[in-house]
């Protein structure tokens, strides 16, 4: 391995050093990879590169009318050695479907995932062997021409950033206190709630810092219109275990064009099968939640997403009451499900569902790349590959 840590690295100066403890995206690998979109000539190649600022013109339109998307995933070193990463094509076709909300050029999943593998392969020294460590991605969608106008670009740029990481709330998973909002809306029906455009998670910071100053970690939004359903916190989906009988009842909320279509969520929900534990998805209302906490029937409730993992929540702040989820501590099933997804991810149990896709400087040939100079165009040249 290099001792030398990438650009915009801050810190630790010795890359093993950096890869014992990386924190959440502290430190770039220093390498890009670039895919970009042009209404005359399509998509290009990925082409991975040093780290470096974006150049833009003031009147860009992505800055002025938010013509902006993002994904984030991860590639998970195994037991091996070796390096994969996770759902990359759901994370590509979830990108597209967060671009086609705002008008935006589609970018197809498999020039997504060939730019990721491409990025990996760059930086595979960089990817930690920990249980739960990773090297996230942050692939940033935008749109690149200057205009002042009113009107979907006619240019795109993908930049695809890599980290190596712990999860966003530490490795030790400490449960989260969340608080419900109670004078500002996340999303409603028929808005962008379900894509991942920045402009949604700007709109929860304000929301988010007040809650932070109150003593708790996240913010736990509701529907829009009446406010008494539960939908998700800030950046990851929310789930409950009802306690049902002599066993538990996992249930999350349906996506309903509010929220995040959480591949971590959809991940558990498969693995909760896998595991014999009853899952749904149905409507949950505040009132039931903080009921089933004062009668014990909610024994556990967690929150998952690729950044975060799977992390329970101890402390819920409801209708102006403080409420302890259980003994406010990590229960048996969210404990079970995250080391079930974090088994997978690290190669320690078979992959019955075709989720990794070995990539790296070892792997490239199972990640399919191609050169940085092959081109990759639309079809007939539409913005809407």
């Amino acid at each position: 391995m290099s001792d030398k840590p990438g650009s915009g690295a801050s810190g630790p100066t010795d890359l093993q050093d950096i890869l014992r403890a990386p924190g959440f995206c502290r430190h770039s690998t220093g390498h890009t990879a670039v895919v970009e979109w042009d209404a005359d000539t399509g998509w290009s190649a990925p082409a991975v590169g040093p780290y470096a600022t974006l150049p833009l013109d003031p009147a860009t339109l992505g800055l002025h009318y938010g013509q902006a998307v993002f994904e984030g995933l991860k590639a998970f070193r195994g037991e091996d050695g070796s390096v994969s990463l996770f759902r990359p094509d759901d994370h590509g076709r979830r990108l597209a479907r967060s671009a086609e909300r705002l008008a935006m050029a589609e970018m197809p999943a498999d020039l997504f995932t060939r730019a990721c593998a491409q990025l990996v392969a760059a930086a595979e020294e960089w990817v930690p062997g920990g249980y739960g460590q990773s090297l996230y991605i942050r692939p940033l969608l935008l749109a690149t021409e200057a205009d002042l106008g009113l009107r979907p670009s006619r240019r795109y740029r993908c930049v695809f950033l890599a980290y190596p990481a712990d999860p966003c709330f530490g490795s030790g998973f400490r449960p989260l206190a969340v608080t419900t909002a109670t004078e500002t809306v996340r999303a409603v029906r028929g808005g962008t709630g379900e894509s991942k455009c920045a402009g949604n998670y700007a709109a929860s910071l304000l929301t988010r810092t007040r809650a932070q100053a109150a003593g708790y970690d996240e913010v736990l939004w509701l529907d829009g219109l009446d406010r008494r359903r539960v939908e998700e916190l800030s950046t990851m989906n929310v789930f409950f275990v009802w306690r049902d009988g002599d066993g538990s009842r996992l249930t999350t909320p349906p996506c309903e064009g509010t929220i995040v279509r959480g591949l971590t969520r959809d991940s558990l929900l498969t693995l909760a099968g896998d595991l014999g534990l009853p899952a749904v998805q149905e409507p949950t209302a505040i009132d039931d939640v903080v009921d089933g906490v004062r009668s014990g029937r909610l024994a556990e409730m967690f929150a998952c997403g690729t950044a975060g993992v799977v992390v329970a929540v101890g402390r819920i702040g409801a209708g102006g009451e403080d409420l302890t989820v259980g003994d406010g501590r990590e229960g048996p099933v969210t404990r079970r499900l995250r080391t079930a997804l974090l088994d997978v991810q690290h190669g320690r149990t078979p992959d019955k569902h075709g989720w990794l896709l070995r990539v790296g400087a070892t792997g490239a040939a199972h990640a399919h790349v191609i050169p940085t100079d092959a081109p990759h165009t639309d079809e007939g040249g539409g913005r809407n590959a």
